[in-house]
């Protein structure tokens, strides 16, 4: 679940800064491994920038190990009550749903 609210995390933040219009953003781990083994950035054709400055952009400004994704997004404070109800995304209470200033 971690992964997943970082993938959304980078992607509003993507959106935000307007570096795209549209974007999926994928993230593979393996056990065992700190680092992805893989960042995946599709913009569809949206992109203000080429994929590969895209994903250095991504590099440079979200450490994606899980040790940094829970201290990032503090998910080890109780919220997961509030997850249960209404659901995990849209909604501006959750640290990965604010998007964050990106440094080029």
């Amino acid at each position: 679940r971690s992964a997943a609210y970082a993938a959304r995390w980078v992607a509003k933040s993507l959106v935000a800064a307007g570096l795209v219009d549209r974007v999926l953003v994928q993230l593979s781990y393996a056990i065992g491994v700190a680092h992805p083994l893989s960042i995946f950035v599709e913009t569809y054709g949206t992109g203000k920038r080429s994929d590969a400055e895209l994903l250095s952009i991504v590099k440079k400004n979200f450490d994606l190990r899980p040790r940094a994704i829970i201290k990032a997004l503090k998910l080890t404070e109780p919220i997961y009550s509030k997850t249960a109800c209404y659901g995990h995304f849209g909604r501006a209470e959750f640290a990965w749903e604010q998007p964050k200033t990106l440094e080029m």
